[in-house]
């Protein structure tokens, strides 16, 4: 089994001269359901190399068992480090692809081409694919073959406009992930702010927020085990 995770290379937070990036345990928590399952992890993103860590994301207040193990872990600070480019990466290689979120990802992988191609292709293929908190915005301007968007009449979730709200970043966001799904024709259903909520519609698994990482790991892989 192997997975491709895609993270951000956007680091700057719209014009408000903070940094955000990729939120660590969005990548952390499902790196290790991944890992335990006997999983070969690849690691992507849009410029290669090292992706830019939401700084709040390693913050005491944000940390978890995962992240912990995570940074003490030598093996996938390295694969962190070495991100492949996306532009090289193809769905042929891998089994499923599982995006991580941050608000890194409304700058750049929702408007990446390689990033959209990535979705589309995997999906057409047969294979699942899954976005957590803001990467749910990575489906925007992505297509079913028909020319439709990919989540027209699909039950998704995301980040909300209440959590956005919540984090103060309504108006510094360049869209709110709820509010693009919906306008997509995305089925758009949510649980409580900050708690788990994972939604699958066909190859096509969401979660909510950051406390969804996990369980949205743990669904994808049973998607794979049932064929």
């Amino acid at each position: 089994m192997k997975i491709l995770m895609v993270l951000t290379s956007h680091d700057r937070l719209g014009d408000t001269g903070r940094k955000t990036g990729f939120w660590l345990e969005e990548l952390a928590a499902p790196y290790y359901v991944f890992k335990d399952a006997g999983a070969e992890i690849v690691l992507a993103s849009p410029q290669g190399g090292r992706p830019p860590l939401d700084p709040k994301s390693s913050e005491p207040g944000a940390q978890t068992d995962a992240t912990r193990r995570f940074e003490a872990d030598a093996d996938a600070l390295a694969a962190l480090e070495t991100t492949t480019r996306l532009d090289a990466v193809s769905h042929e290689a891998f089994d499923t692809v599982f995006y991580p979120g941050g608000h890194g990802p409304l700058w750049d992988l929702a408007e990446d081409p390689a990033s959209i191609k990535l979705i589309e292709t995997t999906l057409e293929a047969g294979k699942p694919v899954a976005l957590v908190c803001h990467a749910p915005g990575a489906l925007r301007h992505a297509k079913a073959p028909d020319g439709t968007p990919l989540v027209q009449g699909k039950a998704v979730t995301g980040f909300t406009n209440t959590e956005e709200e919540a984090v103060g970043l309504t108006r510094v966001v360049p869209f709110l992930v709820e509010d693009e799904l919906r306008r997509n024709g995305g089925r758009f259903s949510r649980g409580d702010d900050w708690a788990p909520y994972v939604v699958a519609d066909g190859l096509l698994i969401t979660g909510q927020n950051p406390a969804s990482s996990e369980p949205a790991a743990a669904r994808l892989l049973a998607q794979l085990a049932n064929g």
